[in-house]
């Protein structure tokens, strides 16, 4: 069936007009969404920062190191002789004194008596010739001859009682008898070793400084030792190198440290050196970024609420954040959002969750 003109007029009158009007609707709608599009790129982005005061804070340089006896002597015999008693235990704590190796006597003991004898006879013998020769019957130079048998005899008794002495091999200072080299029956020469004194109280704790700290360490700055035993020593430094070693051009540090309990040598410390005060900030460990020149620090808003960058330098790490410096006064540290800010750009503060 054929559609008569004035049909098809109609029709194609009504065509003309939907499509007019789906064309209008599509067009309205890209244009809002284009301004929403725009007024969104417009907007500053969104941070959240946290207002950090600055604080005054004692400086710190940290390091790895390690326990050392203070002093350890390898004690020698003066004398040659046979071993005939090990009075001190291996391992114990012994006095200044003690006897550690003795050694057997012998004939020693003998030539002392008669040195002493020799002794009393030639005193006898001095004091008759003083009588003699003050009632005129002595010449003056036996009277010296007397005198000289008579030191003699006494150098000869001292000679004797340092001989017989040799035989007690003794602990140089307080400390613990770490190692014996002798046991009972061990013939020793003169300078071979009865065994090792090691001196624990006080105790060093040595390190290594790299060379960008090795400035800031001073002898007789106060240092703590954190001990893998568990155990915290607290001291001095009482050596720092003044040069370097060869190989790891780092400079060796010593500190004392009180050891009533007699910690024991070669334990490793992480150690904390005293190197001043100063202002610092306590930063959350996620604000921290890199900018372009791959320079460690934080970025910060402005009072007109444009980013800032600050290069920091950690002083130390706590659970409750990073202890830096590099920042100056009151800072608004951007704590979320710092990775998608760039130095100078506005942002708009968010409250903190």
């Amino acid at each position: 069936m054929r559609l008569k003109p004035e049909y098809m007029f109609v029709i194609v009158v009504l065509a003309v007009l939907l499509a007019a009007f789906a064309i209008g609707t599509v067009v309205n709608r890209a244009g809002k969404s284009g301004a929403a599009e725009a007024k969104t790129t417009d907007a500053p982005p969104t941070v959240q920062a946290a207002l950090t005061p600055e604080v005054a804070r004692e400086y710190a340089t940290a390091l790895r190191g390690r326990t050392e006896s203070a002093r350890s002597v390898v004690v020698r015999s003066e004398t040659a002789g046979v071993v005939a008693a090990t009075p001190a235990v291996e391992g114990s704590f012994v006095r200044k004194g003690a006897v550690l190796c003795r050694l057997n006597i012998d004939a020693r003991q003998a030539t002392l008596d008669q040195a002493r004898a020799a002794l009393r006879s030639r005193e006898l013998q001095q004091k008759a010739s003083a009588e003699l020769a003050a009632k005129g019957y002595r010449s003056q130079t036996q009277v010296l001859q007397d005198q000289a048998n008579l030191d003699a005899a006494a150098a000869a008794v001292r000679q004797a009682e340092l001989g017989v002495e040799q035989m007690s091999i003794r602990a140089p200072f307080d400390g613990v008898f770490d190692k014996r080299d002798a046991e009972i029956g061990t013939y020793l020469s003169p300078g071979q070793a009865c065994g090792t004194v090691i001196e624990l109280n006080p105790l060093l704790v040595v390190g290594d400084l790299p060379e960008t700290e090795a400035s800031k360490v001073r002898v007789g700055a106060h240092a703590t030792a954190k001990l893998t035993s568990g155990e915290t020593l607290s001291g001095k430094v009482r050596y720092a190198a003044r040069e370097a070693d060869a190989q790891t051009r780092t400079y060796r540090v010593e500190i004392t440290a009180a050891n009533p309990q007699m910690t024991r040598s070669g334990l490793s410390a992480e150690v904390r050196i005293g190197s001043g005060a100063g202002p610092a900030h306590l930063v959350p460990l996620s604000s921290l970024v890199l900018d372009a020149a791959g320079r460690q620090g934080v970025r910060y808003v402005l009072a007109d609420s444009t980013v800032g960058f600050a290069p920091i330098k950690v002083l130390e790490e706590t659970p409750q954040g990073i202890w830096v410096t590099g920042l100056k006064g009151p800072v608004r540290v951007i704590t979320v959002g710092q990775s998608y800010v760039a130095e100078g750009q506005k942002v708009r503060v968010a409250a903190a969750r």
